[in-house]
């Protein structure tokens, strides 16, 4: 047994209890991080060729892993850009010299130029919805794209569809010839009856302008109603009455309904359930014809005025909304997550974000909600996985063995002197 070889595997021993105290010490100092994924250090034994009768001491190797897979706990905030994933996933997210990394660290805010960037610099993408609902690239990082919010200026977006859906009274009396609301004539036609239902949508123009269309159902026969539209704008200011309106209808149609009460025709054809106001075309197949008082149940139609968006929200999928003041959100971007086959291989980089190795697999691409995906948990953030209580006995631990190891070399070295004493 080499003395020199005692000395040496204390030395070894030594090194790899230091660096178990420096990844104690890195999980304790990153125990507020942001997503902060522990590390931890395991230990194998180096042995050297030894013979029956000398005995070579080996020493002892580390590897540092992270624990990237693990979930830490979910901590909610007041800001609606903070994020979270919930179960498996990593946002993707690039430097400024537009490299791309993965990363749990969701604490976004947008910058100056409005990208959505995290407490390390880092700036999320995402697939843009201008052109409708995106796809990903499941296999790459193509089409990605920094999700940049801009809320200066005012936006429009003109009505193109609409839709009415509600039901016509099966009981109602017929209306008789002139006392139709297509007649426009305000002595004849009684829109308090049963037999004529009114509702209004509001819809919008290429620049925002508003531009409400008054709808009139009117029975005129049995299964059949008809329905007039006029121009809010045109109907009469005195009286109690909006007949009569200064123009006729832009448009008329016939419902037909069916014994059943469903909608049978649209102007004699069995498959046009829409009608033409002014280019917007509103879809009616959802009426119906029962016994039940007449009433529009629901009613709607895209388009917004001229207004500047006033925040956004992400939803669970992702999905990021500019919000407005009178208008409905509008999809933005969708943000994408990535997954790799074995998380825990993945190489780690400062700012809390992470490469794919050879070891970790390759990346696969999709959203929030998907299958192998977990959700976006937005105005929350995930904490650190460190347990405080676990890396102090670890720092005890390394503590006490280091001191057992330095023993060794200090027994070695006290040997090593009685050992050149012999020749004084």
């Amino acid at each position: 047994m080499s003395l020199f070889g005692t000395m040496k595997t204390a030395v070894s021993g030594m090194n790899a209890q230091a660096n178990r105290l420096g990844t104690v010490g890195d999980n304790i100092a990153n125990s507020s991080t942001t997503a902060y994924k522990k590390a931890s250090t395991s230990f194998s034994s180096l042995v050297l060729p030894s013979t029956s009768g000398n005995y070579n001491s080996g020493g002892v190797e580390t590897n540092v892993s992270y624990s990237v897979s693990e979930q830490g706990a979910l901590e909610y905030t007041t800001s609606g850009t903070d994020l979270a994933i919930q179960g498996d996933g990593f946002f993707i997210v690039q430097d400024t010299a537009g490299n791309i990394y993965l990363t749990r660290a969701g604490s976004f805010t947008l910058n100056d130029e409005g990208n959505l960037v995290n407490d390390a610099g880092y700036i999320l993408l995402g697939y843009s919805a201008s052109s409708g609902s995106p796809t990903t690239v499941v296999n790459s990082y193509d089409g990605l794209t920094p999700i940049t919010i801009s809320d200066t200026g005012l936006t429009a977006v003109a009505t193109t569809t609409g839709s009415l859906t509600g039901n016509l009274n099966y009981s109602a009396d017929i209306v008789a010839a002139g006392g139709y609301a297509s007649d426009n004539n305000a002595t004849t036609v009684d829109v308090d009856s049963d037999s004529i239902l009114k509702t209004s949508v509001t819809t919008y123009d290429a620049v925002g302008a508003s531009i409400t269309y008054d709808f009139y159902y009117t029975k005129t026969a049995d299964g059949t109603w008809e329905v007039a539209v006029y121009n809010a704008a045109d109907a009469n200011t005195s009286g109690g009455s909006s007949f009569p309106y200064s123009s006729g209808p832009i448009t008329t149609a016939d419902l037909t309904f069916d014994a059943n009460g469903k909608l049978a025709t649209v102007d004699g054809s069995a498959t046009d359930f829409t009608l033409d106001v002014n280019g917007v075309t509103f879809d009616m197949s959802g009426m119906t014809q029962l016994s039940a008082k007449s009433a529009i149940s629901k009613g709607s139609a895209n388009g917004s005025p001229a207004e500047a968006m006033t925040g956004i929200q992400i939803d669970s999928d992702g999905t990021v909304y500019g919000t407005y003041a009178k208008s409905d959100p509008k999809a933005l971007y969708q943000v994408a997550l990535a997954t790799v086959e074995s998380p825990d291989n993945l190489t780690l980089y400062s700012g809390n974000v992470y490469r794919t190795s050879a070891t970790s697999g390759v990346v696969t691409i999709g959203f929030a909600g998907s299958s192998g995906f977990g959700e976006i948990v937005a105005g929350a953030l995930e904490t650190s996985n460190v347990d405080l209580a676990s890396e102090l006995t670890e720092m005890i631990e390394a503590q006490r063995s280091y001191t057992a190891n330095s023993k060794v070399f200090q027994t070695g070295s006290d040997l090593m002197d009685v050992l050149i004493n012999l020749v004084r």
